[in-house]
């Protein structure tokens, strides 16, 4: 990865507030505080790395607005608001070259169905098949290998990338990214128990995805047994996620990788779930409550709560409780030594 940008243009990308120092070096790369050298771009994401900033080679360092350290010669520090957001801008700018649109069109091998609509800004990949009632909005991008089921909608200034699937009748809304591999509209896992034999329930319902939601690699969403799940607008799915029937996923949520959220459970807006976290069918998580990872949630959770362990429960008495665990065998054999005196007492 390479780049050329001046101080200048990193001034008016990144909204630096001021500066300090300068440098002559064409910028190169980014790299981590540790491993830059002359020519790399870096910056300070975490307060925990301040003290490697006075050692660090970077010929550009993107800097909270709040640091009072001094460049190195040949060194330039850009003050922001939020270097992690600044350095963001900067990768979004990367990100329009090294991977740009192509150009608006179905490619020779792609298949689309009589009575399909694709919008002539959109972009349909190779290999790619768009089923019959489907809509592709304008500017949409399909990448190799996609499949868009029948009567399946999507929006302006959607990314799918290759193997991506959306099954029959679900909808995206605009400017959704889905990363390879992911499956929405696959049936819900419903079955009744009936004279010995697993019976299918016939999943009828669909999947709409919000606005700005981005869906991690291999993440499965599955679709309603009627009515709809739902993904709300500006939520962000890892990779590797599990979202049962009928789930109502709030705004702004964050899903880490490995989760599993079973049939009917509402999670409200700005809820955080982090990696591995089992949440059971038919619960509520209130806004803004958070899971540690690999909490197993069995009850409903109020709003704003920080829970972890399992069952889940709030965290620092999940942690008091780790502490304690640890300690047993010490106290089983405190508990053994003190029966044994007693019982040796006349």
């Amino acid at each position: 990865m390479q780049f050329s940008f001046s101080p200048e243009e990193l001034r008016t990308i990144t909204d630096a507030t001021g500066s300090l120092g300068e440098t002559r070096a064409t910028l190169r790369a980014i790299a981590s505080l540790e491993a830059a050298g002359p020519g790399d771009l870096s910056f300070l994401g975490n307060a925990k790395y301040r003290a490697a900033v006075p050692q660090s080679r970077a010929s550009v360092l993107l800097l909270p607005e709040d640091y009072d350290g001094e460049p190195q010669p040949d060194q330039l520090f850009l003050f922001v608001k939020n270097p992690s957001a600044a350095l963001a801008a900067i990768c979004a700018r990367l990100e329009q070259q090294l991977w740009p649109k192509p150009q608006p069109g179905v490619h020779p091998t792609a298949v689309v169905e009589e009575g399909a609509l694709v919008d002539p800004t959109a972009t349909i990949g190779p290999l790619c098949v768009v089923a019959a009632g489907a809509q592709i909005g304008a500017r949409a991008h399909l990448q190799a290998q996609v499949w868009i089921g029948a009567g399946a909608q999507i929006g302006e200034d959607c990314w799918l990338m290759p193997h991506s699937v959306l099954s029959a009748r679900c909808v995206l809304k605009n400017r959704v990214r889905l990363h390879p591999g992911v499956v929405i509209g696959a049936d819900g896992f419903g079955y009744d128990f009936v004279e010995g034999r697993h019976e299918k329930i016939p999943q009828v319902g669909t999947v709409v995805v919000e606005d700005d939601v981005e869906i991690g690699a291999n993440t499965t969403i599955d679709r309603a047994r009627f009515s709809e799940t739902r993904i709300g607008a500006g939520t962000k799915i890892d990779n590797l996620v599990q979202i049962g029937h009928n789930v109502i996923v709030g705004k702004h949520c964050i899903l880490c990788s490995q989760v599993g959220i079973a049939g009917s459970v509402t999670l409200e807006d700005y809820v955080v779930l982090a990696g591995q976290v089992g949440v059971s069918g038919h619960l509520r998580i209130g806004q803004a409550a958070k899971a540690g990872g690999q909490a197993g949630i069995i009850a409903d959770v109020e709003p704003g709560v920080f829970i972890s362990g399992y069952p889940a429960m709030p965290h620092r008495l999940a942690s008091r409780l780790q502490v304690l665990q640890r300690r047993l065998p010490d106290l089983f054999k405190r508990v053994d030594q003190l029966e044994r005196e007693l019982a040796a007492r006349p």
